[in-house]
């Protein structure tokens, strides 16, 4: 995949800026398809990491270099948008944390740091996800083999199919991108492969855990002013309430807008509306009973 040259840029240096773009463009409409042909794996991995995660365990993301950072981007992003604790997601990183800013050499290759990795930080009871678009890089799929001995559930996110994370993995997802416009630059249409990949699985596994009503995310933090007018409009819009009703449910609930928002439909007082919702394990569709 990366290694092969692409026939449609092979003269990309001497084109236009327009010309580049083109090129560029038209290999990037090609990725949501990659990624759509893997659609049966994604959902697989959405409800078995839910599982894991719902009966106490942790999602692991492992990768190197561009893969790695990509795995950041995703778990940095589920605590703000999610209100889930911080520790629920974290990123096994070739090379430790110096290497989410730059360069560390062998630090792919090292599968005995993988290894030691997996032992200090997954448990049988978590889920592990090794991303590598490549599919043969030696730390991500070291950390796929050794968190599968250990018991954990692996999943493999890689463009290249039949290679040895897919192979390795017990559910691969296989995003077949093809040969990059750039030819081994795995950023491009394989990291974009990446990125919807996580973004959906993440956001699935969220959503099975109930921190989504409708399509509202009902237990962000609202930690700014700007958060703050979003979180009353989620909550005139959970409860169907005034503008004003759902105002002052979210001050009652001190900010959190699952809790406003059983305080704004059923007309209730904090201890009872958290009562309401420990009742239900925190979702709120069964408590709205709607």
């Amino acid at each position: 995949m990366s290694q092969e040259r692409l026939a449609a840029s092979l003269d990309i240096d001497r084109c236009s800026p327009d010309e580049i773009v083109r090129i560029i463009q038209e290999q990037d409409r090609l990725v949501a398809e990659a990624v759509a042909g893997a659609a049966a794996r994604i959902a697989e991995a959405i409800e078995e990491i839910s599982v894991r995660l719902a009966h106490g365990g942790r999602l692991v993301y492992a990768g190197a270099g561009t893969s790695g950072r990509i795995a950041l981007l995703d778990a940095s992003e589920i605590p703000p948008t999610f209100g889930v604790d911080p520790g629920l997601v974290r990123v096994l990183m070739a090379g430790g944390e110096r290497a989410f800013t730059q360069a560390v050499e062998g630090a792919e290759d090292d599968a005995e740091a993988a290894v030691a990795a997996v032992d200090e930080h997954v448990g049988a009871g978590d889920a592990l996800v090794g991303i590598a678009a490549s599919g043969t890089t030696p730390y991500t799929v070291a950390a796929v083999r050794r968190a599968k001995e250990t018991g954990a559930l692996t999943v493999g996110v890689t463009s290249t199919p039949g290679s040895p994370l897919a192979r390795t993995a017990r559910i691969p997802v296989v995003a077949d991108t093809g040969p990059e416009v750039i030819m081994g630059s795995t950023r491009m249409k394989s990291g974009t492969a990446q990125k919807l990949i996580l973004n959906t699985l993440s956001t699935g596994v969220m959503i099975r855990l109930g921190h989504v009503y409708s399509n509202l995310m009902i237990d962000m933090p609202a930690t700014n002013e700007k958060l703050r007018r979003r979180a009353v409009r989620m909550v005139e819009l959970a409860a169907e309430v005034p503008q004003d009703v759902a105002a002052r449910a979210l001050r009652d609930a001190e900010g959190n807008v699952k809790l406003a928002a059983v305080i704004a439909q059923r007309n209730l007082d904090r201890d009872a509306a958290r009562h309401a919702l420990a009742e239900h394990h925190g979702i709120l569709r069964e408590v709205l009973g709607s």
